[in-house]
């Protein structure tokens, strides 16, 4: 919750007029992460306070994985609430570990998906990615950062311009695919 790219693309689309909700879940179980989002996702759609008639649904690595998890898993509700989905550095594989993809849930995804991801990422090479998304069958859109690792980091820029870039390439995602519905 507290990563300074999930902190910084918050405030740049709260700064922008997207009202965003960011938690935090401990542990690097993915299952255990999968499930506190649902119940997030489960209070936002039942809230009083916030009458929300839909969200878009964002997390980092594994984060993102447990945001794609939680969409497969409520896809089967023929349910509109969940219109779209943000992946940031999603981890198609483990580092030197390519031929076993983490591309189960993605495949089932009934709604609009963003992924940005490094270029030189080591646990979500272009190919591999570029080869997932031609499978899926929903609109998507994947943004590469030039030679950004994992972690986002690109020799020879600053976290801050990396940062803008990103930023900007999600506002402007979102306001493209903020009509979309989840077929």
């Amino acid at each position: 919750m507290n990563f300074p790219h999930l902190v910084s693309l918050a405030a740049y689309l709260a700064a922008h007029g997207v009202l965003c909700l960011r938690f935090t879940c401990k542990g690097l179980n993915i299952a255990h992460r999968a499930k506190a989002f649902k119940t997030v996702v489960e209070y936002l759609k039942l809230s009083e306070d916030y009458k929300l008639s839909g969200v878009f649904l964002a997390g980092r690595s594994m984060g993102s994985r447990a945001a794609a998890s939680v969409i497969r898993q409520l896809s089967q509700e023929e349910d509109d609430f969940i219109q779209g989905l943000v992946c940031l550095s999603y981890p198609l594989h483990r580092p030197k570990l390519q031929t076993k993809l983490r591309d189960e849930d993605l495949l089932f995804i009934r709604c609009p998906v963003l992924f940005v991801s490094g270029s030189a990422d080591e646990m979500c090479e272009k190919q591999l990615l570029e080869g997932v998304a031609s499978k899926m069958k929903v609109p998507k859109k994947i943004h590469w950062i030039d030679k950004a690792n994992h972690g986002m980091a690109v020799k020879g820029r600053t976290t801050d311009d990396v940062m803008e870039e990103i930023n900007a390439q999600v506002l402007s995602w979102l306001r493209e695919n903020i009509e979309l519905e989840c077929k």
